[in-house]
């Protein structure tokens, strides 16, 4: 039951992680369903601290029933777990096809002189993954704001962090980042999936080992002669 406790923990802030991470990366992807295995992650632990007490109260009481609904609630809650790994299969192999879906009309929105929240969102992949453009640098070329600047330059996120007097300038390739972003985001999106997935079977395995334990409990509870009672001629011995 204390390791149901600490697991509840450990999921919820897997959860959140999820959700915080995916918040800075949401402008490439428009399918909200990609969340859902983070939302179900997030609500499996909050129902595992509530699990945890039960299965201590069942326990130190020693109550059959107690014990009976945490098994089938262990059960429930592991068969909910199956299906996040599940679904984060699912969603981890379409995180590819939603960024290549949607990360051309994010990069021809930017707006450098005045960004908003999908600018924002580029200037922070481009510096926090280290990469330019979606395949290259030499994508800037072809999006809106860089035709109006007229300054044959790219936004300072391609610098390299390294560099102080870096100007984004394409006559200087050699001061920005050569990789493009795309494979990096999906890349990305990607592992934060797996960590829901792996995060799930390990709990999992966690919950079998608690429902292994009730369930031991359970038949010691029903096999052991002192707690039946004894009627001898309608009367109790």
């Amino acid at each position: 039951n204390y390791l149901l406790q600490a697991a509840a923990g450990i999921l919820c802030y897997v959860g959140a992680y999820v959700f915080i991470t995916y918040d800075d990366y949401d402008h490439f992807f428009e399918d909200v369903y990609t969340l859902i295995p983070a939302v179900v992650i997030i609500a499996v632990g909050t129902l595992l601290f509530i699990i945890g007490l039960i299965g201590c109260c069942a326990t130190i009481r020693e109550s059959r029933c107690g014990l009976a609904t945490f098994v089938i609630i262990l059960l429930l809650v592991f068969i909910t777990e199956v299906v996040v790994v599940v679904l984060g299969y699912i969603y981890r192999a379409k995180v590819e096809d939603e960024v290549d879906h949607s990360i051309q009309k994010v990069y021809n929105g930017y707006n450098g002189t005045n960004p908003d929240a999908a600018s924002r969102a580029i200037d922070y992949v481009q510096r926090q993954l280290r990469c330019c453009g979606i395949h290259n640098y030499s994508d800037w070329e072809n999006t809106v704001w860089f035709k109006q600047t007229k300054n044959n330059s790219v936004p300072l996120s391609c610098c390299k962090a390294a560099l102080s007097n870096c100007t984004g300038s394409l006559t200087r390739p050699m001061d920005l980042y050569s990789e493009g972003c795309e494979a990096l985001v999906v890349k990305k999106l990607q592992e934060i999936m797996m960590y829901v997935i792996w995060a799930a079977l390990a709990f999992a395995a966690i919950q079998l080992l608690g429902m292994l334990c009730a369930c031991i409990v359970l038949c010691r509870r029903s096999r052991d002669p002192a707690y039946e009672l004894l009627i001898t001629g309608g009367t109790y011995a």
